[in-house]
This record gives C-alpha cells, structure tokens and sequence, in this order.
C-alpha cells in the first residue's frame, strides 16, 4: 500500500476501469451519457449552466451555477426544466443530485425535489443534502 497527497491520474484511470468492470458484469451497461445545458451571454461567453450524466435510468446533476447577478430571472429553474427533458428522451425515470448549499435547498424543493437523505457535519455546522425527482 501506499499514501499520497498527489496520486497519478493514471492510477484513478485504473480505479475506474476495474470499477466500471465490476459494475457492468453485476448490474450491466450503464450507458452512461454526459449532459450539459449551457447558459452563454450575447457575446457567446459561457455565464452558467448544468452538468451531469444520464446512466442505469437516472441523471445525475454533478454540477449546477448560475451567477449571482443572473440569479433570480428563473434560469435556474429553466436549466433544471431543459435538462429534465432530455432524461426524458433518454429513458431515464428520475434525477438525483446533492448540494451543500443550504440557500440552494429550498430551491430544489420548489422544482418538485424531495431530500432522500443527508451527511450531517458536512461540512462542519452544515449538511450535504441527497435530493431526488422522479420524472413521468
């Protein structure tokens, strides 16, 4: 064994190899499939957006940003609503997603989220919330 604070990129290639191995002789392909819908200003720069994958029937929302000057305008909810509709179209029967952010919280819950679970002390004083919607 060995500990390191700078693994090689190589070695978590090969982490994940073994692992999607594993995962696809247990529970079969993933399929798995990148997402993002992408918030550009007038100028084509990239302002915000959303970024996940679709995989075993679900998407996963890794990331979500809108800035804090465009926040408020419902773009949030647009991003949330455009990403949605190609899980759709991609099979997939719910999204899943977590957040740390105890302002974006209530945020999930209006656009038809429901927690699924949580790590406490995460970080400390705070919680990472697991959120789920099912779509159909």
């Amino acid at each position: 064994m060995s500990v390191t604070a700078a693994p090689d990129p190589q070695a978590r290639a090969a982490l994940v190899a073994g692992l999607v191995e594993f995962h696809e002789h247990l529970l079969g392909p993933a399929e798995s499939c990148p997402l993002a819908v992408l918030l550009h200003d007038a100028r084509d720069a990239l302002r915000g957006g959303l970024w996940g994958r679709s995989g075993h029937g679900w998407l996963f929302i890794e990331l979500l940003f809108v800035p804090e000057a465009l926040r408020g305008r419902g773009l949030g909810g647009e991003l949330l609503a455009a990403a949605e509709v190609e899980a759709v179209a991609r099979g997939c029967g719910g999204v899943w997603l977590d957040t740390m952010n105890p302002a974006a919280l209530p945020f999930y819950l209006r656009h038809g989220y429901e927690s699924f679970g949580e790590l406490a002390d995460y970080p400390a004083g705070n919680r990472r919330v697991f959120l789920r919607r099912r779509l159909g």
